[in-house]
């Protein structure tokens, strides 16, 4: 990641900042304070995709979808679903089935990234997923990180929603800490050898077209020391309990089941599980010679004049588009194929 990149041009696109005037968020501002101190620097792990929206006369982009996704065609086809269904059962107006169903039928044969229907504007968002380190590892959660009221460590308990609702709006207020991690992260690219030419030209080139950038809420993760660094072991979750939750499920149940533990061994992930529940907020477990850690996991998204970032030429995406759901017509009648039976 770059140390010495290029100035960025003016744009026209403003900052708002404001001093925190609610105690909760004075504390969480002394917190940003002391990571800064901290953390002397920061790891990126690439990028993330997810969903966002517009309506006429709104500000910024409403996040619809965690923007978790590994590549840009799930968050695609998170909006063919999205339209189909409300095709299915949000409308009763054949002009608006028509609308909406003809967008899902561009979205089964195009990477199509933008697309404005019955008056909304979706969009797919690119954003991209970093970690702050010291000696020790990735950050760890932070004192004011909201933790839930009652820590149910039950897996089939209700989980957080990660980033749904949040808008990506570059000129809503923020406070001096996030200004300044903002100032800091206006000039992150790729630029190490080890990335294609095609990749490192389409980060430079963003600083330019989307010099805006907003940070997402922050996101909690297990991970597990391996000879190659810490390396995620479960999926992004809203708060750091989310992440001891999935831990736990881990040691409990996943593993046994995908590793096939028995016996002694099986025993002392139990007992382990036991002893990290015991200890309510713990964030640290080593287990038969392997080490997890909830880490803090950070997100920006960069932003033009015309609004988030959508994906890069360069971006690679698992998948081609495809057919997701049967063939309905604008009378809401629904034909599956011998096909779509099948499945």
């Amino acid at each position: 990641m770059s140390d010495d990149a290029r100035e960025l041009p003016d744009h026209p696109l403003s900052v708002r900042v404001t001093l925190p005037g609610h105690p909760v968020a004075a504390a969480q501002e002394a917190d940003a304070i002391d990571a800064a101190r901290h953390f002397g620097h920061f790891v990126i792990r690439g990028p993330v995709f997810g969903l966002a929206a517009r309506q006429a006369g709104e500000r910024g982009w409403r996040v619809l979808t965690p923007i978790t996704d590994g590549c840009a065609q799930e968050s695609r086809d998170s909006l063919n679903s999205r339209l189909w269904f409300q095709a299915k059962d949000g409308t009763d107006d054949p002009a608006e089935r028509r609308e909406l169903l003809a967008a899902v039928a561009r979205l089964e044969k195009e990477c199509v990234d933008e697309l404005t229907v019955l008056g909304t504007r979706y969009r797919v968002v690119r954003g991209d997923e970093f970690a702050y380190m010291d000696d020790e590892g990735l950050e760890r959660p932070r004192p004011t990180d909201a933790e839930p009221a009652d820590a149910s460590w039950a897996f089939a308990a209700p989980w957080p929603d990660l980033d749904i609702g949040f808008v990506i709006d570059h000129a809503a207020p923020i406070t001096p800490m996030q200004g300044a991690e903002r100032a800091a992260m206006r000039t992150l690219h790729y630029r190490a050898s080890s990335y294609p030419e095609d990749v490192r030209a389409d980060s430079a080139r963003a600083l330019t077209t989307h010099p805006g950038v907003v940070l997402l809420p922050p996101a909690f993760c297990v991970v597990e020391e391996t000879d190659h660094g810490w390396e995620p072991v479960g999926p992004l979750k809203a708060t750091p309990h989310c992440a001891r939750r999935t831990l736990d499920y881990l040691l409990t149940e996943g593993w046994p089941k995908m590793r096939g533990l028995a016996g002694a061994e099986l025993d002392r992930h139990r007992e382990a599980a036991e002893r990290f529940r015991a200890a309510g907020r713990a964030n640290r477990l080593d287990v038969d010679g392997r080490r997890y850690r909830i880490a803090r996991i950070s997100r920006l998204v960069r932003v033009g004049p015309d609004g988030p970032e959508t994906p890069r030429p360069s971006d690679y995406d698992a998948y081609p588009p495809m057919k997701m759901h049967p063939t309905m017509d604008e009378f809401g009648t629904i034909t599956y194929t011998d096909e779509e039976s099948d499945d």
